[in-house]
């Protein structure tokens, strides 16, 4: 039997990064009084400045992390520091990359994680994974905590460009492909298919799928979008693995970030929003499903809009799955040609003008 932790709290408000420890009291008492780590980035640390000046104003004992690398080492190096400074809470404010790096740190050295969103897009929020560098420009996924508590202010996510919210919507419409990978591995035995995870993965796809308001920077919205996101993290952490949310367009981002990355710079939403075109065409899925919910929110997914090429285009697909050798998806058993790509390519130009 599969055995799995939910967060103590997922609110989604006005001013609650200014309430932290009071809504930690019912769980958490006293979690002010004992030593904390605030993780972010020296961006972040300008544009939240007030956020972060009361975020220690209430942990009187906390300091602050400023990330500079999302690596590995650099993880597991402030995990040193966190055990052997006995601090006891580790305080995530930022996106994917300081969320990731702080979540796995909070792992590794055996202490609670709060995440603080300062945007909705992916779904590192709340996910039990965390992708760091390792060598060179490699990428690896690694198992880690779920967060204690998923903490989101709308006065924060208000002032997050439209199209970070834009990725988050992305990556939770790149679910209808990644589920249907994880059916194929089921069904070549590499994989086993949690029916559990599976459904709550495929909720999380529908509320935006079908979901009528498109007011991006609305209360409603961001609360529908946070749900999903989270959504999203509560299957992977069900199942045991980052299935339920990652498949094959995942891993077309991924052949993106690792090898040409000199070339190309497309936020991670919205490169698996675009993988999700190629992948649904790959799987023999209902396309114009994918086609509807991008020009619905116009997720700009035209790849020439990224500055990539026919080319480069050709070679991502073709290189995606050497990115995660272990990962079974259509594109073990799909025709990824220099011909069969130039059509889709050019499909897609024409389809996302």
């Amino acid at each position: 039997m599969n055995r799995y932790r939910l967060p103590y709290h997922l609110i989604v408000e006005q001013g609650v990064f200014s309430r932290v420890p009071e809504v930690m009291a019912d769980v958490l008492p006293g979690i002010d009084q004992k030593k904390a780590i605030i993780v972010t980035e020296e961006n972040l640390a300008q544009i939240f400045g007030n956020v972060l000046a009361a975020l220690e104003e209430d942990f009187p004992h906390c300091e602050r992390y400023l990330l500079t690398e999302q690596t590995y080492d650099n993880a597991v190096a402030l995990a040193k520091y966190i055990t052997m400074n006995d601090i006891s809470t580790v305080i995530g404010l930022g996106g994917g990359t300081v969320l990731d790096l702080a979540k796995f740190a909070a792992f590794v050295s055996k202490t609670r994680f709060i995440s603080l969103p300062t945007t909705l897009s992916n779904d590192s929020l709340a996910s039990p994974v965390a992708v760091l560098g390792t060598e060179g420009k490699a990428r690896k996924t690694f198992r880690c905590t779920i967060p204690d508590s998923i903490l989101v202010d709308t006065d924060a996510i208000m002032g997050a460009p439209v199209r970070q919210l834009l990725s988050g919507v992305g990556d939770t419409i790149s679910k209808y492909t990644a589920l249907n990978d994880w059916k194929l591995a089921h069904s070549v035995g590499n994989d086993h298919v949690d029916d559990f995870a599976y459904m709550i993965s495929k909720m999380a796809f529908n509320s935006i799928c079908y979901n009528d308001q498109k007011e991006l920077k609305s209360v409603d919205f961001l609360k529908r979008l946070t749900q999903a996101l989270v959504m999203g993290g509560l299957a992977m952490e069900i199942a045991g693995s980052s299935r339920p949310s990652s498949g094959s367009e995942h891993l077309f981002n991924h052949a993106l970030e690792e090898k040409f990355s000199d070339y190309v710079s497309v936020p991670h939403g919205i490169a698996v929003a675009m993988g999700s075109y190629g992948a649904c065409k790959f799987q023999q899925r209902n396309l114009k499903k994918i086609e509807r919910v991008i020009k619905d929110y116009q997720i700009p997914v035209r790849p020439s809009s990224w500055k990539i090429t026919e080319e480069l285009f050709i070679h991502a697909w073709q290189e995606a799955a050497s990115t995660r050798p272990e990962r079974y998806t259509i594109l073990n058993n799909t025709d990824l040609s220099d011909s069969r790509l130039a059509e889709l390519y050019a499909e897609m130009e024409e389809v996302f003008a």
